[in-house]
């Protein structure tokens, strides 16, 4: 097998799946490797701006020491955020924002194109964000580096629109897995959230990538879960009992409630902010003021700043059992919606994948805390209703039911969580739904003008055979008939959508009287015979042969029409003809199966 196939028009080649396998490993490990560096920059960074030193040693932000700077910490973000403005600003305006909103607008809206140096500018202005103290998670940003990174490579090596688009995905799904050590959900991710197609050919290269960042990312940070956790307080045995499964259930009802309004609140602010502060650095100045502002009085209030960056420290002192106060758990949850939204708003780098986790934490621990005030022999912990809490946010604000569960049972590894999070995300997702149809990535790209499908159908069209598809009301008539007889003929016999031509028993093209299908080329031509008359640019196809692989030939020979002909050896003949497929017929084939 060759490497490549022939250049088409636009010089894309298409590889096979050997050489793009190949290519997506190398997207893996460049992805790796850019999630090792980007860590790395988190760190550096916040150690510089909020003690004034230059260490990767790791610090927690969010419930670690307090900053000397004492009042002077909210300036910290504001400086940040400036910086950012002018990064942006200069090298690419699109590193802006979370990351996985800009992906899906490069999937349907932009070939899967991507400018290279998205992932040096988005690396170094989330850095600066997240590390500054903005309140947006990491996962964006990796998202979108190493979906820069596969389209650059994609694009060097000059393939097709659908192999760069899978390179991208490759990309994603192997940042999110790098993030989160999480390659099942990352694979997921990918899958429901950035892939128009799902098959063999997408999924292969998607999975070798993810792989492989996973590994670089276990070499460098250890093979644990994303949250370390003590002994769980979730048996099996209490899922059963009437009360808890109505607890998921109404827990589930909450987090779409909340998903939605931090969808919208994030909608607000992306609307407002530009149109109150016109001036970028005037908006990051505002905005990011009210950040450092936040941030001192958690500080001053209960000594830690909680809400600072993408949230993970914080997460983990939930799940760990040391917030376990309603009253704050709740105000965590409301702080965080309003803290991201302002965030992203005022124009910070970053994800708001963590941020969710992180809502989702408090207001499920902040649900288990109620359940624990009314009954204090609850047999379910606050931990466990923060993890449930996690995947259901998640769920109903991206609407990847498979990717919440996941990520989460791969973050906590605990397999008795499975069924709760199993009932609250599907009770999330739903009622996120019934408020609003647009996920929280596809509702950013509405406002922006550029809406993606709201939902993905199976392609079930492309297995459907020729015959099924093919349009069959056809003639067979001599190529050297005069015109006025051919007339005469049509009248008196009923009109065919396709005339099929033969010659010494040979087919020699076809004329269509389909008004759908139009002949540019035979305008200011007065035609004397049928051929005259002939479509030349057709294909031949067997009546077995499923429309996946009648599209692609159409497609690789830019041919008009494909004729159907009997599923039998030798060289057809026009008496073998049994149907035409153009585009009206491929149209009507996809609506059809859509609207089953």
């Amino acid at each position: 097998m060759s490497a490549g196939k022939d250049r088409r028009a636009d010089g894309a080649r298409e590889v096979n799946m050997v050489v793009l396998s190949v290519l997506a490993l190398a997207v893996g490990l460049a992805t790796g490797v850019g999630a090792v560096i980007f860590r790395s920059m988190l760190v550096g960074l916040h150690n510089l701006f909020f003690f004034g030193q230059f260490s990767l040693t790791p610090t927690s932000g969010a419930t670690g020491p307090l900053s000397p700077l004492g009042l002077l910490i909210i300036l910290v973000p504001v400086a940040g955020g400036l910086a950012v403005v002018w990064i942006t600003r200069r090298f690419a305006p699109e590193a802006k924002g979370g990351g996985i909103t800009d992906v899906m607008d490069a999937v349907y809206h932009r070939e899967g194109k991507i400018r290279p140096r998205v992932a040096v500018v988005k690396t170094i202005a989330s850095a600066l964000s997240i590390g500054s103290g903005a309140t947006v998670g990491r996962e964006g940003p990796i998202v979108q580096i190493g979906s820069a990174i596969g389209s650059a490579i994609a694009q060097f090596s000059h393939l097709p629109s659908w192999q760069r688009i899978t390179l991208l995905a490759a990309g994603a799904s192997a940042g999110i897995s790098a993030t989160f050590n999480t390659p099942l959900g990352a694979v997921l991710f990918a899958l429901e959230l950035i892939l128009p197609e799902i098959s063999a050919r997408t999924f292969l290269p998607v999975v070798i990538a993810t792989g492989a960042a996973t590994w670089i990312g276990r070499v460098v940070f250890g093979s644990y879960p994303a949250f370390v956790l003590p002994e769980f307080y979730f048996a099996a045995s209490e899922m059963d009992h009437i009360f808890n499964l109505g607890a998921f259930v109404v827990l589930g009802l909450l987090s779409g409630l909340v998903a939605w309004g931090f969808i919208r609140t994030l909608l607000f602010a992306g609307e407002v902010m530009p149109r109150r502060f016109p001036n970028e650095y005037m908006r990051a100045a505002v905005g990011f003021t009210g950040i450092g502002i936040a941030l001192f009085l958690f500080a001053y209030f209960t000594g830690h700043y909680y809400i600072i960056g993408g949230g993970y420290d914080a997460i983990a002192a939930i799940l760990e059992g040391h917030v376990t106060t309603f009253a704050l758990l709740a105000v965590l949850c409301l702080a965080q919606v309003l803290a991201t939204s302002l965030s992203i708003g005022s124009g910070a780098s970053g994800g708001v994948f963590a941020p969710m986790l992180f809502i989702g934490a408090a207001l499920g621990g902040a649900f288990g805390a109620l359940l624990h005030l009314v009954d204090e022999s609850h047999g379910i912990g606050i931990p466990d209703y923060a993890i449930i809490g996690m995947a259901a946010v998640v769920g109903g604000g991206t609407g990847a039911a498979m990717t919440a569960i996941t990520m989460n049972f791969e973050m906590t590894r605990d397999y008795n969580i499975i069924v709760p999070l199993i009932i609250a995300v599907a009770v999330s997702i739903g009622l996120r739904r019934a408020l609003m149809r647009d996920n929280i990535f596809s509702a950013e790209l509405v406002r922006r003008g550029r809406p993606v499908p709201k939902d993905r159908y199976s392609n079930l069209y492309l297995v459907r055979s020729a015959r099924e598809v093919m349009d069959s009301n056809i003639a067979v008539m001599s190529a050297e008939l005069p015109l006025a007889e051919a007339a005469q003929w049509v009248t008196e016999a009923g009109m065919p959508n396709f005339v099929v031509l033969q010659k010494e028993g040979r087919i020699r093209g076809v004329v269509s009287l389909d008004s759908r299908i139009r002949t540019p080329e035979l305008l200011g031509r007065k035609p004397e015979f049928l051929s005259d008359m002939a479509i030349s640019d057709y294909i031949v196809v067997r009546e077995n042969n499923i429309l996946e692989e009648v599209m692609r030939r159409l497609a690789e020979r830019n041919a008009k029409l494909a004729l159907v002909v009997k599923d039998k050896p030798g060289v057809p003949r026009p008496a073998d003809v049994l149907g035409i497929i153009g585009k009206p017929q491929l149209a009507d084939a996809i609506l059809k199966t859509q609207m089953r």
